[in-house]
C-alpha cells in the first residue's frame, strides 16, 4: 500500500496534520504566529547546512530551529522588542540560509521544494520521520496539557500553582521546532506557519473550551491537507500552496458563518428588547 505516492502523501499531509493542530492553537492564544514564522525560516539555513556537512536535513533543520528559539528568548530578556527581533531573525535566517546553499557548488538541490513543500516526493523513510516527529509533539502536548493552558492564560497564576512559564515556553519551542522539522517536506519553509496558525483560527469561532478548539483545529487541518492534495492533484497545482489555499478558504467561510451568527443573534436580541 505504501508504493502508492498518494497513500505515502496522504499520510504525511496527516501527521503533519495532527502534530501542528493543537501546538496551533498555542500559537494563537499565545500570540507566537511571528515566533513560528522566523522558526520556519531558519529551516532554510539548517537545509544549508546538512548539505554542507552531510548530515540528516531532519536533524541539521531542527538543531537550527531550536538554536533559534533560543536566541529570540535570550534576545528578548535583554529589552529587545519581540517584534522587531523576530522580524530581524526571520528574514536574517532565511536570507543567510538562501546564500549558505548558493555556495554549494556540486550539489543539486530543488530549492523550490524546502521553500514550498514537495508532500508527493515523500519517501517511506520520511513517513517514519514524519509519523514519529508528529507522536512526539502530539505526546508532549498532550502531558504538558494543563500546565501549558494555565501558562498561556496567565504566568502569575501559574507560578502560584507550581508551573514554571519558562519551563512551559521551552516545550512549546521543542514542539514547534520539531513540527518545522517534519513539515518541511510536506508544505515547505514559507508556508509552514501558516498550517499552524490557520487551522487553530478557523476553529477558534466555534469552540467553548481549549479542547474542543484544539480537536476542530485538528479536523482542520486533516481536512486542508488531504482536500489540498487531491485539489492538487486533480488541478496540476503545486501541492504545498493549494493546501494553504484550502485552508484559507475554510478560514475565509468559518469567519463568514461567524459573523453571520453574530448578526443573527443580535437581531435575536434586539427583537426581544422591543417586545
Amino acid at each position: 500500500m505504501l508504493d502508492d505516492f498518494l497513500v505515502r502523501a496522504t499520510l504525511a499531509g496527516l501527521g503533519v496534520a495532527f502534530a501542528a493542530a493543537p501546538l496551533g492553537c498555542f500559537v494563537v492564544w499565545r500570540r507566537m504566529a511571528y515566533f513560528g514564522d522566523a522558526t520556519a525560516h531558519a529551516a532554510i539555513l539548517g537545509v544549508a547546512l546538512s548539505l554542507l556537512l552531510s548530515t540528516s536535513v531532519f536533524v541539521s533543520v531542527l538543531a537550527v530551529s531550536l538554536i533559534m528559539a533560543a536566541l529570540v528568548s535570550l534576545l528578548s530578556e535583554r529589552g529587545y522588542a519581540m517584534d522587531t527581533l523576530l522580524g530581524v531573525m526571520a528574514h536574517s535566517a532565511l536570507a543567510f540560509g538562501l546564500v549558505a546553499v548558493s555556495f554549494l557548488s556540486g550539489v543539486r538541490i530543488d530549492l523550490m521544494a524546502y521553500l514550498f513543500g514537495d508532500i508527493l516526493a515523500v519517501s517511506k523513510g520520511d513517513l517514519v520521520l514524519i509519523g514519529g516527529g508528529a507522536l512526539l509533539v502530539v505526546s508532549l502536548v498532550g502531558w504538558r496539557w494543563s500546565a501549558l493552558l494555565t501558562a498561556t492564560l496567565n504566568a502569575d497564576l501559574a507560578r502560584a500553582s507550581g508551573i514554571d512559564p519558562r519551563r512551559e515556553q521551552l516545550v512549546l519551542t521543542l514542539a514547534l521546532a520539531v513540527v518545522v522539522a517534519v513539515a518541511l517536506k510536506v508544505v515547505g519553509a514559507l508556508l509552514i506557519a501558516a498550517l499552524l496558525i490557520i487551522p487553530a483560527a478557523a476553529a477558534r469561532p466555534f469552540c467553548r473550551s481549549p479542547e474542543a478548539m484544539a480537536l476542530l483545529a485538528t479536523v482542520v487541518g486533516a481536512a486542508s491537507t488531504t482536500g489540498g492534495l487531491q485539489a492538487a492533484y486533480w488541478l496540476d497545482t503545486p501541492t504545498g500552496p493549494t493546501i494553504v489555499c484550502l485552508a484559507a478558504i475554510l478560514f475565509a467561510l468559518s469567519s463568514l458563518v461567524s459573523q453571520i451568527r453574530r448578526c443573527s443573534a443580535r437581531t435575536v436580541a434586539s427583537y426581544d428588547t422591543s417586545l
